[in-house]
């Protein structure tokens, strides 16, 4: 007898067509050698949603869309699931000595953000053009053999690069997290302090050299400061649980074939 591969999804008589399986599971990650892992990923999400769906008209919830952001709205499905768990959840306020207690489990990740003083000399090009990028990329490293690991001549070999910082020597002064590139910042988490890029670092703006001046590492923050950063994370985990068990709840009335809600 023959299994069908993906099979149809049905909750409680519903049928959840391929085709919108098919489409969900795009935005499931799975290994790129394991495509059913995204499908069941998908079966799972689309058989949940139809769940909450039903039982939201079973209560007879009339969708009131919320404006999420300038001309754009809530979908009436989605103002039905919220309004389904808004009435169904009940979140009891985090206590103080359970948020408290929290904190007390390691204070030191709650810190401020490192400020990092840094240097860099750009050899800039359009990354998506590979004789730009080529031929900036080789300037680059005749620049970074002129430093021979010489943090002190630093200043003197940015004379030549394309940013406008070459004429404080590189200096970018004091950056936080954010305030750069991403290809930039993660090549400066790399450095010791007064250290300079092994290699020629690309970004959107160019092939980047950098040196990690130094370093000021964030302060651990008061519990006052931090206080309502933690409550919010312990409520949205309340949150989910609750939400958790009511699919759960849902679920074990329910008639499904064709998707586990077990985690995958």
């Amino acid at each position: 007898m023959n299994v069908a591969l993906f099979p149809d999804v049905v909750v409680n008589g519903e049928t959840i067509p391929s085709a919108a399986i098919a489409a969900e599971a795009q935005n499931h990650e799975a290994p790129k050698d394991k495509p059913g892992i995204a499908w069941r990923k998908a079966a799972q999400a689309l058989a949940i949603r139809a769940l909450l769906l039903q039982e939201a008209k079973r209560r007879g919830l009339v969708p009131d869309p919320l404006a999420l952001a300038p001309n754009r709205f809530e979908t009436e499905d989605e103002a039905l699931i919220r309004a389904l768990l808004d009435e169904a959840l009940e979140i009891a306020p985090v206590a103080e000595d359970v948020v408290r207690a929290e904190w007390a489990k390691d204070p030191d990740r709650y810190r401020s953000a490192p400020l990092w003083d840094v240097s860099h000399i750009l050899c800039a090009c359009d990354p998506r053009d590979d004789a730009a990028r080529g031929l900036a990329e080789t300037r680059a490293l005749a620049l970074l053999a002129r430093l021979d690991g010489d943090a002190k001549s630093f200043a003197a070999v940015a004379r030549d690069s394309d940013c406008g910082s070459k004429a404080a020597g590189g200096h970018l002064g004091q950056l936080g997290p954010g305030d750069t590139v991403p290809e930039f910042e993660a090549a400066l988490r790399t450095l010791a302090d007064e250290c300079i890029t092994t290699a020629p670092v690309l970004s959107r703006h160019g092939w980047h050299i950098i040196r990690l001046n130094a370093t000021a590492p964030g302060q651990v923050l008061p519990y006052e400061t931090v206080r309502p950063k933690i409550a919010q994370a312990l409520e949205k985990a309340a949150w989910a649980d609750a939400s958790r068990a009511f699919v759960e709840s849902l679920a074990k009335r329910s008639s499904i074939t064709g998707a586990s809600l077990a985690p995958i």
